[in-house]
């Protein structure tokens, strides 16, 4: 079994191994699904406690004192606990996964996951105005991640881990695993390749499958009849995604200036983000909580047209505040439930100034949500599809990506702004290269360039070393001492100096030894076999050193060096793949 299981391991250091992927698919969206499924069921049975009914969902029972203190006092609870939590470990949502996936590998940290999952929970469970998507990615990668690095499986595997688990969040949270995929590829890892779909698609399959049988996800509104009745409503669709554009603009300003008071206790940002959450409550009940219930209300048309204003107007700020201060939420059932309100509004005005035209105020509906949710994450075609699996209908698919198009024009063109987590990452000023040859790297196991013509010899070279050498002369050499490495020589150089200065014994010591000669010394550092080339170039970088000497593990846990790699193997390797 070992040796079957050290066989898989190492058919995944190749990126074009499709079939030990998809195993890992399968696996990743079990996993990814369950973890979601877990914390729905946890924002249920906690929201339960105080009396909130229909799924976490039902806060317009509360009477009015309640709907300001819950999520005050949620805030406040939050807020207390987090300031026990190290900055690094209140991380925690897509900004974290995708700020891990480029600067760390996917390592993404148990704890973060930890606190996403118990945060997440008393927040939505509290009425603070977020989303469980965005908490469902996070758990669904680190999950994964953490699976992959408990397993040893190599670096490259787990970027491929954390978009399986990705786009199993999003699958499991929405039931809409088509979705799920392209979230995954547009938004977190930024790369289309077919290797790289197959495993993502199983998992959204899997996670997607434990989720229907569960009882999880979201509710899928049957639109099949919805469709476009005239060309003439196109310009009016194209003012939707125009004004849609505005919204989501809106949306992420607000949410990157609270996320400019980040110097301010933990404490005090989570409870005035409460208050206010609490207080629009108190007016707008609907602010409360994810609002799935309100989003069926105004799919069906039972939102009259003033009050859709007032619940994207409050779910704007409720939202933007408590995700830019750092809430464990997410962000985008709100975006959808926003875009929703601001389709309605459009679509209920057409039907009565131009009811030969606008027939149908419930395809506003659906385009809204798609245009919101693809100019807040810069996804259009993930909000397409969301929508699209949402709704059970196909026949919005080209008003929906023309109103999507112009609402991320109006964003990144009018308002020179990014996506929402993009703009939070360029806050932090976090850089996050995406650039085919970073990709490359990335994905590429150090196995693929490594030189294992290599072999370990002490400082002092006895006579038996030099003609053991001289036999099959290596291309390196590690010179080392009592077990410890020291530098690297090239194998020709090293039997050209020994030809010169031969090598004699005595009964004390040898004579001469590799340190008194003056042969060119590589410094080196040390790496993992699980490394992948961008990790190797990182640390070439950042130790100063020519080489690294690529290690692994025995079975009975000992250090076996598997090889050495250079700055110009790697060089020669990216030149060979980017011009091919």
């Amino acid at each position: 079994m070992a040796f079957s299981f050290g066989s898989y391991r190492r058919a995944l250091t190749r990126y074009d191994s499709v079939t030990a992927y998809a195993l890992l698919g399968i696996i990743a969206g079990i996993s990814s699904g369950a973890a979601v499924i877990a914390f729905e069921h946890g924002i249920d049975q906690i929201a339960l406690l105080w009396g909130v009914g229909n799924r976490g969902e039902d806060y317009e029972t509360l009477s009015t004192l309640n709907r300001f203190l819950l999520p005050v006092l949620g805030g406040l609870v939050l807020g207390i606990t987090f300031s026990f939590l190290r900055p690094e470990d209140r991380e925690v949502g897509i900004v974290h996964v995708i700020s891990r996936l480029h600067s760390n590998y996917g390592m993404l940290p148990w704890r973060n996951a930890v606190v996403q999952f118990f945060g997440g929970v008393v927040a939505l469970a509290t009425g603070q105005s977020g989303g469980r998507e965005g908490p469902g990615v996070h758990l669904g990668s680190a999950i994964n991640s953490i699976i992959g690095q408990r397993l040893a499986l190599p670096n490259n595997s787990l970027r491929v881990l954390i978009a399986c688990g990705s786009a199993g969040g999003i699958a499991a949270a929405f039931n809409t695993p088509l979705a799920g995929v392209i979230f995954a590829m547009e938004v977190i890892i930024a790369e289309y390749t077919v290797a790289g779909f197959m495993p993502v698609m199983l998992s959204a399959v899997a996670a997607s499958a434990l989720s229907q049988q569960l009882g999880g996800g979201s509710e899928i509104f049957d639109m099949s009849s919805v469709q476009l009745n005239t060309l003439w409503e196109i310009p009016y669709i194209a003012l939707l995604g125009f004004v849609s554009g505005c919204v989501v603009a809106m949306l992420i300003r607000i949410s990157t200036i609270s996320a400019g008071f980040g110097q301010w206790p933990v404490v005090v940002r989570f409870t005035l983000a409460g208050a206010i959450t609490g207080a629009l409550g108190v007016a707008i009940p609907e602010t409360l909580g994810m609002g799935y219930d309100t989003l069926g209300n105004v799919m069906y048309g039972q939102i009259a047209l003033g009050a859709l204003l007032l619940i994207a107007g409050a779910k704007i700020f409720a939202t933007a505040i408590s995700v830019g201060v750092g809430m464990p939420v997410g962000l985008i059932g709100p975006t959808l439930l926003i875009g929703a309100c601001v389709g309605g509004f459009f679509g209920q005005l057409g039907h009565t100034l131009y009811p030969g035209i606008a027939t149908d105020p419930t395809l506003y509906v659906t385009i809204g949500m798609a245009a919101a949710m693809g100019a807040t994450f810069g996804a259009p075609l993930a909000a397409c599809l969301a929508v699209i699996e949402l709704t059970q209908s196909t026949s919005v698919a080209m008003p929906a990506l023309l109103a999507i198009i112009l609402a991320n024009l109006t964003n990144l063109s009018v308002f020179k702004q990014r996506s929402a987590h993009r703009s939070v990452i360029r806050q932090l000023r976090r850089q996050l290269p995406d650039d085919p040859l970073n990709q490359l790297l990335h994905r590429t196991d150090v196995n693929a360039v490594i030189d294992g013509s290599v072999v370990v010899i002490a400082e002092s070279v006895k006579p038996s070393v030099s003609a053991t050498l001289a036999l099959q002369v290596p291309n390196w050499c590690l010179v080392s001492r009592e077990g410890d490495d020291l530098f690297l020589v090239n194998g020709k150089d090293l039997m050209s100096w020994l030809e010169e200065t031969p090598v004699t014994e005595t009964d004390e010591a040898p004579v001469r030894n590799i340190t008194e000669s003056s042969l060119r010394r590589w410094t080196i550092a040390v790496v993992p076999e699980q490394a992948t080339l961008r990790q190797v170039l990182d640390i070439l970088k950042a130790r100063t050193v020519e080489a690294v000497c690529v290690y692994t593990r025995g079975s009975r846990g000992e250090r076996r060096l598997r090889g050495i790699v250079t700055r110009d193997r790697i060089e020669r390797f990216t030149l060979d793949h980017l011009n091919a």
